[in-house]
């Protein structure tokens, strides 16, 4: 049974950091644009807040997420307990892109440890809380991957650079997204 609350309390924000994996979704307002849904991991989310968290967005292989809310702002955050007691806690809210030296960057990046590979911070405003049972969720345990970082700092800077300028400046539906202004 789905139950909603009015904001994020210590026992959520307990279950959020407890997590090592989320998923978020977002989509454009094109009827047959492409609904996005990422896995996330690897320490980058932060709780700021009653109605507030923001994660930091390491490279990848498309940038849809911040095409659609440069677009339109919706982004729904998902997290689901692979083990102990069955829950799924969504947070839907408006987002925004976040780039090295926007006014915010500064003081919102400290508050994560350093990844190798981040191009963007995406801080969220949440406007409803969910949880619901999750017992359909299997139960396993989930190990980090090396892989990411490994491929970026192998990248090194300038090869990031690159590859966001080839791979991440423009949606699937073609949003340009804030990297791609740049």
């Amino acid at each position: 049974m789905a139950k909603t609350f009015p904001a994020l309390d210590e026992r959520l924000t307990a279950f959020i950091l407890e997590q090592p994996i989320y998923f978020v979704g977002s989509a454009p307002l094109a009827a047959d644009g492409h609904v996005n849904l990422s896995p996330k991991g690897l320490d980058t989310l932060r709780v700021l807040g009653p109605h507030r968290v923001a994660y930091l967005d390491l490279t990848g292989s498309g940038n849809e997420t911040s095409a659609h809310l440069a677009e339109n702002g919706r982004i729904t955050l998902m997290f689901c307990a692979f083990s102990g007691r069955p829950k799924i806690l969504r947070l839907y809210g408006r987002g925004r892109t976040l780039l090295p030296g926007d006014g915010d960057w500064e003081s919102l990046y400290s508050a994560f440890p350093e990844h190798a590979g981040t191009r963007q911070m995406i801080d969220v405003e949440i406007h409803r809380i969910q949880t619901s049972c999750g017992f359909g969720v299997p139960e396993g345990e989930l190990q980090p991957r090396p892989t990411l970082t490994e491929w970026s700092e192998r990248k090194g800077p300038e090869g990031l650079e690159r590859y966001w300028a080839e791979k991440n400046a423009v949606s699937l539906d073609g949003l340009t997204t804030p990297l791609g202004k740049r």
